[in-house]
């Protein structure tokens, strides 16, 4: 484990001790006192310098959840001694290191996953069915919302560590639905902000509005906030004979009335989809499972994320798919 923050410590750590298929060997952090307590917590040996970590290690894979501007060194030196990353999102802060880690990683043929849970969910794996039951879709609306008190409050608030705010941190999950949903879209037009808090010093986009459509004639919006509460997730598809109405642990489909027609709903242990991550990962490794996200499929992502950021830049339509 590479980085040993929030996130490493209530999601990943406890997702591969709960994995059959794989042990926690090592732990490193830039922070020589992080490590110490979590060495002496987990009983493994910790490490201050990810390329040591590997040098003495016999590692298989590693997960890696750094700040954003960090990642990139990490996977090189993964790269470098033959170990497998599983990457936390995003996988890149643009879509020229993107493509720069892509040709890095099928060089040294190791595996490359980025940590995308909502695919190991069968709430969000039932979306595809159902929305095949409400007739010729038109529109989509998305959101993904939470509240930051101070958007300032960390590397997330700077650009050049986070690659950018609300778009390319959070965000990351519900483009990825999205594109998995929809496929890469023909135009999209981005607004953002950085005004939600005016007292204080940040250029990391904390609110950001985006418009798209393809050229099959379905077309939606986007809103994603780490300003506006409370946390929210939903992605609403409309069609001629139907809605699918997906929120966070809930999928429904309605009549275009509004009427229930059916409804699924699940409740989960914690830390349930870290673990089915990493499991899955564990496969993947092993040949006997797909990669769901790997450097190639996330590279539409960044592509996404770019035209996003460039179309906010310019005010001007942006084809996402003419960036890569």
């Amino acid at each position: 484990m590479v980085g040993l923050g929030r996130q490493a410590l209530s999601d990943h750590i406890p997702g591969i001790l709960g994995c059959e298929g794989a042990q926690l060997i090592a732990v490193c952090d830039d922070n020589p006192e992080v490590v110490r307590v979590q060495q002496d917590r987990l009983q493994v040996p910790g490490y201050s310098d990810a390329d040591s970590m590997f040098a003495a290690e016999q590692l298989d894979f590693v997960v890696v959840c750094v700040p954003h501007d960090v990642g990139r060194s990490v996977i090189a030196s993964a790269a470098k001694h033959g170990v497998h990353v599983l990457k936390e999102k995003p996988f890149a802060t643009s879509l020229a290191e993107a493509q720069e880690l892509t040709a890095l990683v099928e060089e040294a043929g190791i595996h490359l996953m980025v940590t995308l849970q909502r695919r190991f969910n069968p709430i969000y794996t039932s979306f595809i069915q159902l929305a095949d039951q409400i007739g010729t879709p038109f529109v989509v609306n998305a959101a993904y919302t939470l509240h930051t008190a101070d958007p300032s409050e960390g590397w997330r608030g700077q650009t050049a560590k986070a690659g950018g705010g609300c778009v390319i941190d959070m965000g990351y999950h519900i483009i990825d639905m999205l594109l998995w949903y929809f496929g890469l879209p023909d135009r999209l037009v981005a607004d953002m902000s950085v005004t939600a808090r005016p007292d204080r010093d940040y250029d990391a986009e904390d609110t950001a509005l985006i418009h798209f459509n393809y050229d099959s004639g379905l077309y939606g919006s986007l809103l994603i906030s780490r300003f506006i509460g409370p946390k929210s997730e939903q992605i609403r598809l409309v069609g001629s004979n139907g809605i699918v109405q997906l929120e966070r642990g809930k999928i429904q489909r309605l009549t275009n009335r509004g009427e229930v027609a059916e409804s699924l709903s699940r409740d989960q242990a914690w830390p349930s989809a870290a673990v089915s991550q990493v499991n899955h990962f564990c496969r993947v490794i092993d040949g006997r499972r797909p990669n769901l996200s790997g450097p190639r499929e996330n590279i539409r992502h960044l592509s996404f994320i770019q035209g996003c950021y460039e179309s906010a830049r310019t005010r001007r339509s942006v084809n996402p798919k003419e960036l890569v």
